[in-house]
């Protein structure tokens, strides 16, 4: 069955429509400049195409959460959550087949690379068993696949290029359709545009803009002016899913509105200069204590509730209180079960969710039932292991301190920052580049060695080396130093100075 959604008007009044099995197998770019109306169009075709397939939005400027209360989006505000915790939020999200916009409102632009990288990575690692049809909507794509590098750093660039690449390039054979929009052609990278079959050009007056837009719809040359004639909401259209030759077209009207609406013309308020002065200049508020992170909310809860999955039921709160010594007890199983997990040679290379899966089956088979923690405290767990962190000095007041230091750092950071720091508080040799990819989850050194330095870019450490090559990390302000250590250390010298943590 053909399935037919109507996108707007020609200018002679005939209906245009898209079809949308056809754009699920060959992809659809979309370039209007500010104000042409490419928002409108994003939002008609998502509109019009809920009720007949999955989708996901990446939403950099939060436009789009209104399809939440409408279509029933489960809104993802990427910055309350880390990467590792989005990717494994992307992989539900397509196992549950839960349609899902991630608000990236409020981030910088390496921040935003980032987290939308490790969420479409994880919309396209899922097994093959779960490759559902999936729209999957890019807004303002030249930020997450520019064409140039910018202020962002190398290996955010890197990873964001190659999330885009997956989901153009190789995401078809996933059940993946790319739908990605741009205000500017000439900033978005070619490898990443050139996958799409299907385009819609709006309003730019770019000369360079321009040119690629007349190229890519096949028409020649001078008419490439025409397209600075286009009205806010009008576009050409070519494309299999669209039409075998340009066509002009005006988008319909949508059901949602977008939250961040075009400012109004308004008259400015009455009041005196005086008033004035001392409203703006009055003296500023103290600066607070440094924000400590906030737990981020539990992602599997909500796709499960937004795909209308059974609750489960627990028993926890029929359970009557543990007395201090009880709750003791049970601490200590749950820290050995944690232990032996992480004695196994491979567990530093496994993935947060399958080291979880295996812990709560191994407490279940101890016996501990409903005081399996959740995942998100498995995490806190999980760090201060890898750190190496015994009871006693994660109560100590001074390390209280490097707690809180380290909640500035994304969360898979924070345990290889907290080892560092245990060897600086002991007076240890300081961990080599091996003991440090360990740590973070990798075989890549040259990875370690990125970690260091953008842990000391954060102003929490100062890494140095001495007369013969050994490094040197000192924790700031504290004044905690580390013994000089071989950064070239092979991974038997990584494994002792690391305990038996595989972190």
């Amino acid at each position: 069955m053909t399935v037919a959604i109507e996108m707007g008007h020609t200018t002679a009044g005939a209906t245009v429509a898209l079809d949308l099995e056809e754009l699920l197998a060959t992809r659809l770019l979309v370039q209007g400049n500010s104000g042409s109306g490419k928002s409108h169009l994003l939002r008609r075709l998502l509109e019009q195409s809920a009720p007949w397939v999955q989708q996901t939005i990446i939403d950099p400027e939060g436009d789009f959460v209104e399809l939440a209360d409408r279509f029933g989006h489960l809104v993802i505000d990427a910055e309350e959550h880390t990467e590792r915790a989005l990717q494994v939020a992307g992989e539900r999200a397509r196992i549950h087949r839960v349609s899902a916009v991630l608000n990236l409102e409020g981030l910088n632009a390496e921040n935003q690379m980032r987290r939308a990288a490790a969420f479409l990575g994880g919309l396209f690692e899922v097994p093959r068993d779960h490759w559902y049809p999936m729209l999957v909507v890019v807004d303002e794509a030249q930020l997450f696949a520019p064409a140039v590098a910018g202020e962002v750093s190398d290996e955010a660039r890197k990873l964001s290029l190659g999330a885009m690449t997956n989901l153009m390039c190789r995401g078809r054979k996933r059940g993946l359709a790319g739908i990605i929009a741009t205000q500017r052609l000439a900033k978005l990278a070619k490898n990443v545009a050139a996958e799409a079959s299907n385009f819609l050009m709006g309003r730019t007056f770019l000369d360079i803009d321009m040119a690629r837009a007349t190229d890519l719809l096949g028409m020649e040359r001078r008419q490439a002016d025409s397209f600075r004639d286009l009205e806010r909401g009008q576009f050409m259209a070519l494309g299999p899913a669209l039409s075998r030759r340009p066509l002009a077209l005006r988008i319909g009207p949508t059901d949602t509105r977008p939250r961040n609406a075009t400012p109004r013309l308004m008259p400015l308020p009455e009041a005196t200069l005086e008033d004035a002065r001392a409203v703006i200049l009055a003296a500023p508020p103290a600066e607070g204590i440094r924000p400590q992170r906030r737990s981020a909310p539990d992602l599997l809860g909500q796709l499960m509730a937004a795909g209308s999955a059974a609750p489960e039921t627990r028993s926890q709160s029929a359970e009557q209180p543990l007395s201090a010594e009880e709750l003791t007890k049970r601490r200590e199983r749950v820290d050995r079960i944690l232990q032996a997990l992480l004695a196994e040679p491979d567990a530093g290379f496994r993935a947060v969710s399958v080291l979880y899966q295996e812990f709560v089956v191994r407490c279940r088979i101890e016996g501990l039932g409903s005081a399996v923690p959740d995942l998100g405290d498995f995490r806190r767990m999980l760090t201060r292991a890898r750190a190496g962190l015994g009871s006693d000095m994660t109560q100590d007041a001074a390390w209280q301190d490097i707690s809180i230091r380290a909640s500035i750092l994304p969360e898979d950071m924070q345990g290889v920052f907290m080892m560092i720091a245990g060897a600086a508080k002991e007076g240890l040799p300081c961990p080599s580049d091996a003991a440090i990819a360990r740590a973070y989850g990798t075989h890549s050194l040259r990875r370690a060695r990125h970690l260091l330095t953008y842990i000391e870019e954060r102003g929490l450490i100062v890494c140095q080396l001495d007369g013969v090559g050994r490094r040197i990390v000192t924790i700031v302000e504290l004044g905690w130093a580390t013994s000089p250590g071989d950064p070239h250390a092979q991974e038997a010298t990584a494994e002792q100075s690391c305990g038996s943590q595989p972190a």
